[in-house]
């Protein structure tokens, strides 16, 4: 076993599960964590979506007994039916943008400067709407209309600029269009079930021939449990964070950690931008 292979994959496998549900962008940080341990290639590609399967696990265990829950009323429970409509509403919107244009996105933006200065500018966005006087219209994720749903689904959709995060887009717009801090921080965990295994069923289709072999299998295994592990933790501390908190913490950590990229780009400390030609 390659020990700085396995170290590289263990890293990323934190640094996935540690950012893929808080508001701080989990691609943005891959893209800069790879870079700078220099994890690329094809190999990585394949990595990528085994720890994003990973990290999507752990919050539908973490979930696993509401999940049965509306699957088993879904038949007859007007509860579940809502639900299930909330979460399908949402999801459609990055659906369609995301098909249509995740290539180019994937061509032009994936580079650590365009993820710095979403970082910063999403951090700048996460202090208004914390700052906003929130107006609450649902307490809980039960208590959503469809048309809420549609409106974050939409949200959701910034995320595919790579730094904006998935979690920052849906739980930020949760909180501009009525849901309490709760309700939408919890409904950002759900609506990225079907968008994380969505994607990664798309991710394997689409580059299905780098999973032909098995060489990497010991190193996508240990990304994949170190992915899973600290996203259930992730998950666990968010909710008891944000029951007393809120999310300008994490606003603040955007910032700083744009404008640090940016700095050491500008000063000539480290070339950003030829980083993964």
């Amino acid at each position: 076993m390659d020990t700085w292979l396995a170290l590289q994959a263990f890293i990323l496998g934190v640094v996935e599960g540690l950012t893929e549900f808080l508001p701080v962008s989990s691609t943005g940080h891959q893209i800069i964590v790879a870079d700078l341990i220099d994890f690329g290639g094809q190999r990585a590609k394949a990595f990528n979506i085994i720890i994003q399967l990973g990290a999507i696990l752990a919050v539908m265990w973490e979930y696993r007994r509401k999940i049965l829950e509306v699957v088993v009323g879904l038949p007859r429970e007007a509860s579940a039916q809502s639900f299930t409509l909330n979460l399908f509403v949402a999801f459609i919107p990055a659906v369609i943008l995301g098909l249509t244009f995740a290539d180019l996105i994937e061509q032009w933006l994936f580079n650590p400067i365009t993820v710095a200065s979403a970082l910063v500018i999403g951090g700048v966005v996460m202090l208004w709407a914390e700052k906003r006087k929130h107006k609450i219209a649902a307490e809980t994720v039960d208590d959503m209309s469809w048309q809420q749903a549609l409106k974050i689904g939409c949200a959701q959709c910034l995320a595919l600029i790579p730094g904006t995060s998935r979690s920052a887009s849906t739980i930020i717009g949760g909180l501009y269009f009525g849901l309490s801090r709760k309700a939408a921080t919890e409904f950002s965990f759900f609506l990225a079930m079907p968008t994380m295994v969505g994607a990664t069923v798309y991710s394997v289709y689409k580059h299905r021939e780098l999973f032909a072999g098995g060489d990497d299998l010991w190193v996508f295994a240990i990304g994949f449990v170190t992915s899973f592990i600290f996203a259930m933790l992730a998950v666990r501390a968010l909710l008891k964070f944000i029951a007393n908190n809120s999310y300008a913490v994490f606003a603040w950590y955007r910032i700083v950690f744009g404008l640090l990229i940016l700095a050491t780009w500008q000063l000539g400390f480290i070339d950003w931008a030829s980083i993964g030609e």
